[in-house]
């Protein structure tokens, strides 16, 4: 087929000048799409918008405490979790808004404007004195943050299709990495006044304002990130005045009359007679739900005293879970993943992964036998085995979103994507938090007593997400042979 192509005036590309899109086109055939640039943007990008999602979690136990709203200490947890789903909430409302937007006007304005937004909202919810303060500021930073479905149609497009893989491969590991450094950013900058006194002294702004520090920290970040994001790649392209894809584009560029009515079908065809795509999206909801709730009961479980079957830990010790769990997700996303990936195929991975996740989770609530060092070499390498769990199941998952849909329905898609995600991810903080104060108030029930069944509960849902990963629910689109799924 190539030979018959060869030297065919019809094939070659027409590139255009001052189209950003043109621009990448050219990089992708010259082999200097996969830079430093283009994976530093995305790495970014992403911790911008998953650094705010779980940052709160070491410590909103305490701030909920301090605004003394609980009635008692076991009802602590379920107001962090009203917390927690506020973000999700603004976000299912307004994540398939921000992909039509992108599709239209492009993934830059809307990735800045979801930086600029983690600026300002990020360091106001700093600053709650209450608690609907609280709740409202974050449901305006996850309402007008919708840079991360954007950023997930930019990995595949600022790359050749074979380098696709690495493109949400990094987008994963980024997003890993965000939702762990982000709590253990909030463990161990919160309370600096109570911490570090010779830094913050008593009585202070930062006493005053005691979770302050690791909002501001990382509203710092993302303001350097927005000065960045000027000249972020736009991968859309400008052609007589009107955004086009790069599947359009070409199809009117080869000349062939075939080629472009399938695209112009394929553009008319809703994404939402996609099964492939549908069914992924479900699934990879089904998953974040879990996610979610693991994150917000983890943290909250860990700073619970013993006498509620907790941790006891403090913010600090949260902390140094996380981060090393962090480390875990770059050393595995980079060095192990591709090779395993390839060897297994990513839907199986996340299938072995996603069965092997369910044993672990339920071990959790044995660790409060344990105490000293013994207990945090366990905590430690239960935590890394399951966020990595968690990261190659994503990683699978986003491969079939994106390989499901063209570039010209991939932000619609992902917003949808984002959408779902995030309506179910509303349920889990406010959900696990509500479940793991009921079950710290039985805890001499005669079934699953105490932190149990919050565990138990939680491997339902991981056990729901791994039957839908099989046949015939999870449809998956024809590839090419060496882009193996199965």
């Amino acid at each position: 087929m190539e030979e018959e192509n060869f030297g065919q005036p019809l094939l070659k590309k027409q590139y255009y000048d001052n189209c950003p899109g043109c621009k990448v086109e050219q990089a992708k055939e010259l082999g200097t799409d996969v830079s430093i640039r283009n994976l530093s943007y995305i790495w970014i990008t992403i911790l911008c918008g998953t650094l705010p999602v779980a940052s709160l979690f070491p410590f909103v136990y305490f701030m909920v405490k301090d605004f003394n709203i609980a009635e008692s200490e076991e009802d602590i947890s379920a107001y962090a979790g009203y917390v927690g789903s506020s973000f999700m909430l603004g976000r299912s409302l307004t994540s398939i808004l921000w992909g039509i937007i992108s599709d239209r006007y492009g993934r830059k304005p809307v990735i800045i404007i979801g930086v600029i937004t983690v600026v300002v909202f990020n360091t106001l919810f700093g600053l709650s004195t209450n608690l609907w303060m609280a709740i409202s500021v974050r449901f305006l930073l996850g309402s007008l943050n919708g840079l991360i479905g954007p950023v997930k149609a930019y990995a595949t497009e600022i790359f050749s299709e074979e380098k696709q893989a690495l493109g949400l491969s990094t987008v994963v590991a980024a997003w890993g990495v965000g939702l762990v450094i982000g709590p253990a950013l909030g463990g161990y900058l919160a309370q600096p006044a109570l911490k570090y006194p010779h830094l913050f002294p008593k009585d202070s702004f930062w006493d005053k304002f005691p979770y302050f520090l690791p909002c501001f920290v990382i509203s710092a970040f993302a303001f350097v990130v927005a000065i960045a994001c000027i000249w972020l790649p736009e991968t859309l392209h400008y052609h007589n005045g009107s955004k086009e894809s790069t599947d359009i584009v070409e199809a009117a560029e080869v000349g062939s009359s075939e080629t472009a009515k399938d695209k112009m079908i394929q553009k008319d065809e809703s994404i939402f007679l996609n099964w492939p795509l549908m069914s992924s999206i479900i699934v990879y909801s089904v998953f974040s739900l879990h996610d979610i709730a693991y994150q917000e009961v983890f943290s909250l479980w860990a700073v619970s005293p013993r006498s509620l079957g907790g941790l006891n830990f403090t913010t600090n010790d949260v902390g140094n879970v996380l981060a090393i769990s962090g480390i875990g997700i770059i050393v595995y996303q980079l060095a192990l993943y591709p090779s395993v990936q390839k060897a297994c195929g990513p839907v199986n991975l996340a299938r072995i992964t996603g069965a092997l996740s369910i044993p672990l989770l339920q071990s959790y609530p044995f660790m409060t036998l344990l105490s000293g060092s013994t207990l945090y070499l366990v905590i430690n390498i239960a935590s890394i085995l399951k966020f990595l769990m968690s990261e190659t199941i994503a990683t699978g998952l986003f491969l079939l979103q994106n390989r499901a849909v063209e570039q010209h329905q991939r932000g619609a898609a992902n917003g949808f994507a984002m959408t779902a995600m995030s309506a179910f991810k509303t349920i889990g903080p406010a959900g696990g938090g509500a479940l793991l104060a009921w079950s710290q108030k039985r805890l001499n029930a005669s079934f699953l007593p105490g932190t149990h069944m919050v565990f138990f509960v939680m491997n339902v849902v991981e056990g729901l997400g791994v039957l839908l990963m099989f046949k015939p629910f999870l449809g998956v689109k024809k590839e090419k042979p060496m882009e193996q799924l199965q």
